[in-house]
């Protein structure tokens, strides 16, 4: 138990750490090499604050801990949107003037719902997973598309601004890059071996590890990115951030677990978990878009979302002990 709690302390630490030094490696590997910074800003970085959720389900999913995987995507997704924005929005509101992420938003709404439709037998199935990893392939195409089509969006100049003001030269960023990703992979098999422990030995279930301790450990790369984004006026990547990194936990986190071994769920948790992530996946959109002017996360939205997080994870831990 000593050696499990050592694992968890010191694994969450080194993959945040890990995970922050492969986004920036490879958003500014991929800017010297001329990609657009809108489709950096969509897709890279969206997958580089993913990629601990990957690697996670990835080993747990290996490991037999399906639950884990599991709770893991829908624990993040509800994090970024509570914790995440919520804390974001109280140092500074949110306005969004993007018109891709405005686009992105409906089409994360309809994955939420096409992820939670597909749990009403209680289970990801390998046709499930291949399902979303199919749909998943498909918003690649078309965030490469809408990069090339308006590449001068306002979570593009964010991005640029971002690779531009880098110091490093490109071996530096491949460096950074390559210890992030093995640094990624170690501190995500010592976290996964942690959490397994000490959810064995207090008898709790996988899922309600990875919807807590392993949710929110791999969702602060994102808070401290839009953190920093927002102190920089750059609201358009502090939303960016939270919207490409829950489609990417919706579709290839849950995709690439359910590939691996099919993965069996009870009702509490559908009803639970699922539905809360898609219920705040649509206050997300309400608050986004707007009714007059551009959308705004302001400060009272922002402690709405906080004590969200707050109710659910203390709901989380009650039910348990």
């Amino acid at each position: 138990m000593i050696w499990a709690t050592f694992a968890i302390l010191v694994g969450l630490p080194v993959l945040i750490w890990s995970a922050e030094r492969f986004i920036h490696g490879a958003s500014f590997t991929a800017g010297y090499f001329g990609i657009s910074p809108l489709f950096i800003g969509m897709f890279i970085i969206g997958f580089g604050t993913s990629a601990p959720e990957i690697i996670v389900s990835i080993f747990a999913a290996n490991q037999g801990n399906g639950g884990l995987a599991l709770g893991n995507a829908f624990g993040s997704n509800i994090t970024n949107i509570t914790l995440v924005l919520g804390t974001t929005a109280l140092l500074s509101p949110i306005i969004v003037k993007s018109e891709i992420v405005r686009k992105e938003l409906p089409i994360l709404l309809a994955i939420t719902f096409f992820a939670v439709w597909q749990l009403l037998d209680l289970e990801v199935s390998h046709d499930d997973a291949f399902s979303l990893l199919g749909i998943f392939v498909l918003l690649i195409s078309w965030s490469g598309w809408q990069a090339f089509k308006r590449p001068k969006d306002q979570l593009g100049k964010e991005v640029a601004i971002e690779i531009t003001d880098s110091q490093l030269q490109l071996k530096s960023h491949l460096i950074w890059l390559a210890v992030g990703l093995i640094l990624l992979i170690i501190s995500s098999r010592v976290l996964v071996w942690g959490a397994v422990e000490v959810a064995q030995y207090f008898n709790v279930s996988d899922v309600i590890i990875g919807l807590t301790i392993v949710g929110i450990g791999t969702s602060l790369p994102e808070l401290i990115s839009s953190i920093i984004a927002v102190r920089k006026n750059e609201h358009e990547l502090a939303i960016g951030n939270v919207v490409g990194s829950n489609l990417f936990n919706t579709l290839a986190v849950v995709g690439i677990a359910g590939v691996i071994q099919p993965v069996q769920v009870d009702a509490t948790f559908l009803y639970r978990d699922g539905l809360l992530m898609l219920g705040l996946t649509i206050a997300l959109l309400i608050f986004c878009l707007g009714i007059k002017g551009p959308g705004k996360i302001n400060r009272f939205k922002g402690l709405a979302l906080l004590l969200c997080f707050v109710g659910y994870n203390a709901y989380l831990v009650s039910t348990q002990f």
